[in-house]
């Protein structure tokens, strides 16, 4: 590696070399009144973020169906003056809001999105985007009847500083050729939420029902699906699943083990994905290997693992003159990704979406490709069920 490489490939070695300029504090005034649809973990979740950002956004309402959970938000979160709607139409047509956030099951995210368009709202929309290709494909072209309103996905990949050094790295060719991608969510548990009655199970457990739900593709492995997609500016060509029911036979339908094949022709990669119920060793993984080096991920935290040919210059590096200094693990074996303590993905998120309002600009996860992973995931699905291989068809 010459030195002209050592220096490029410092560039991009610092954390704060690759936050994207929307977490810089942008002079912006205006408080906009917001209204969570969906209360559940998801919507309170996203609640607590923003009140963190007082100056930006004031919850003013919430939309949510289920009684239990209006009375815990009573008691426990939300203000007096916060509105509370049981009908999703109302709220949209509320002066009360400017925002409509949507964590309602997938199912429900095309209906809720449209009506919220209609009425003329910005949308925060929880990944993945929509329930089905079709819907996906409806929501891209209802979005250009309504160009004055923002539409962001909840990817929080393409906010996270750790995501944008990683496709810092993969643009620069810091990893060589990549040609795999392993990625997996695994757990041990049967995902299941407490149901106070037993007539609201597929409201409270709706992610086990392929009526309301893309099961673990969806709410897991689509993070990882669309950061590939996002870092090599590409969707998969060909799709193959195969899974089942093989731990909790307790009445679900969706899938508690699931293993997806995406074949990226263009780009010559395979991306594995996977997510169990039963076994939780191994947690989160996210590897992608190169032909000079292996990124290896975390939520908050990840290392470049250089391969054996190239270790010897970049342990060098330090003494050439005009380079970042590499932040090396303790047995020198892999590069620190992360050496500063990194916020909550949603708060990366949601300062992007105040600024993709104010300045009329389209966030980074948007309806087009957050349209495009949410075919994927259909797509991943639909061979699931049919141990038939998919192929895009955009």
């Amino acid at each position: 590696m010459k030195r002209r490489d050592f220096i490029k490939a410092g560039a991009v070695v610092g954390i704060g070399a690759s936050i994207p300029a929307f977490s810089i504090h942008h002079h912006l005034d205006r408080q906009y009144n917001v209204g969570i649809l969906g209360y559940g973990d998801r919507g309170s979740g996203i609640h607590s973020v923003l009140e963190q950002m007082p100056d930006k956004f004031k919850l003013t309402a919430i939309c949510e169906t289920l009684d239990f959970r209006i009375q815990n938000a009573r008691k426990t979160r939300l203000s007096p003056d916060v509105k509370v709607f049981k009908d999703h139409k109302q709220m949209a047509a509320s002066k009360l809001v400017d925002i409509i956030i949507i964590a309602t099951p997938l199912s429900m995210h095309f209906e809720h999105a449209k009506t919220a368009l209609e009425a003329g709202k910005h949308i925060y929309l929880e990944k993945a985007m929509t329930h089905t290709a079709d819907e996906a494909r409806a929501l891209m072209e209802l979005h250009r009847q309504f160009p004055k309103q923002t539409i962001q996905v909840g990817h929080q990949y393409r906010y996270s500083p750790l995501y944008f050094k990683v496709k810092d790295y993969i643009q620069s060719g810091y990893l060589g050729k990549v040609t795999q991608v392993e990625a997996r969510w695994d757990r041990n548990h049967n995902w299941r939420r407490h149901v106070p009655s037993p007539e609201l199970e597929r409201q409270v457990n709706w992610r086990m029902y392929d009526e309301f739900s893309g099961g673990l593709v969806a709410e897991l492995l689509s993070h990882q699906m669309d950061f590939i997609h996002w870092a090599f500016d590409t969707v998969p060509s060909t799709i193959y699943g195969t899974g089942g029911i093989d731990n909790f036979k307790d009445g679900r339908e969706t899938f508690d083990n699931v293993q997806v094949v995406a074949r990226y022709d263009n780009e010559g990669i395979i991306g594995n994905y996977g997510a169990t119920c039963s076994n939780q060793y191994e947690g989160y993984i996210f590897k992608i290997k190169g032909s000079k080096g292996t990124i290896s991920l975390l939520t908050n935290d990840g290392y470049f693992y250089p391969e054996p040919d190239h270790m010897k210059e970049l342990q060098e590096v330090d003494g050439v003159s005009g380079a970042t200094k590499l932040e090396w693990s303790d047995n020198k074996s892999g590069i620190k990704l992360v050496t500063e303590h990194l916020k909550d993905g949603t708060f990366y998120a949601l300062e992007d979406f105040y600024k993709s309002i104010e300045k009329s600009i389209e966030p980074y996860s948007n309806v087009i490709n957050g349209g495009n992973t949410a075919i994927a995931v259909a797509m991943a699905n639909e061979s699931l069920k049919s141990g038939i291989l998919q192929k895009w068809e955009g």
